[in-house]
């Protein structure tokens, strides 16, 4: 079994290493477009576009595209990528000392035998955080690890000092629910790993 992971992050390829899976790294480049207003909604819908997208455009008999799709989320409000320094220190602080979810959705286009079909999911874990003095925000911000993650922080990373607990999947606040994607590949193959 082929499998193509539709994403450059280095997280979620560590992930799948870490899982025993042998995969091909080919980014999707489509333009994201959301038509959703619901956390969970939206991740599997970016998920889907992004397999779809390197499905059609690299997809092959007998492979599975694997997309995904992490945003993080406080009261309904959606975390992103900070823009800067200053929008990562922001978000840090709201999120200090107070719980948020994050929602990974993954899409697999599955090429199986001459048929084609989509299996979508998504998993939320909760996030604590205690309480971050203003010194520690400012000296984490500035190694710049922040600014290329949605939330501003990395859990596998130098901030985790301040993550005071999770509910749910810690591989899915990284990046990739591996146990859940395991799961569903399960229902598919008798042994995804060895197929």
């Amino acid at each position: 079994m082929k499998y193509i992971l539709a994403s450059a992050s280095p997280r979620r390829c560590e992930l799948l290493a870490q899982a025993g899976f042998e995969f091909e790294v080919i980014p999707s480049s489509i333009e994201e477009k959301i038509t959703k207003t619901d956390p969970s909604e939206i991740v599997m819908e970016l998920a889907a576009q992004k397999a779809d997208d390197v499905f059609r455009r690299h997809g092959k008999k007998d492979c599975v595209v694997i997309g995904a799709d992490t945003i993080v989320v406080y009261h309904d409000e959606i975390l992103g990528k900070p823009a800067d320094k200053a929008e990562a220190y922001d978000m840090l602080s709201m999120l200090a000392d107070r719980t948020h979810q994050v929602y990974t959705g993954v899409s697999l286009v599955i090429s199986k035998k001459g048929q084609v079909h989509t299996r979508t999911f998504y998993e939320s874990t909760d996030v604590t955080f205690c309480p971050v003095s203003r010194k520690d925000l400012h000296a984490y911000v500035e190694t710049g690890d922040p600014l290329d993650k949605a939330g501003a922080y990395g859990i596998q990373g130098a901030f985790a000092v301040h993550v005071k607990c999770i509910s749910g999947d810690y591989n899915n606040v990284v990046g990739l629910p591996v146990c859940r994607l395991y799961q569903e590949l399960l229902t598919e193959y008798a042994s995804p790993l060895s197929e």
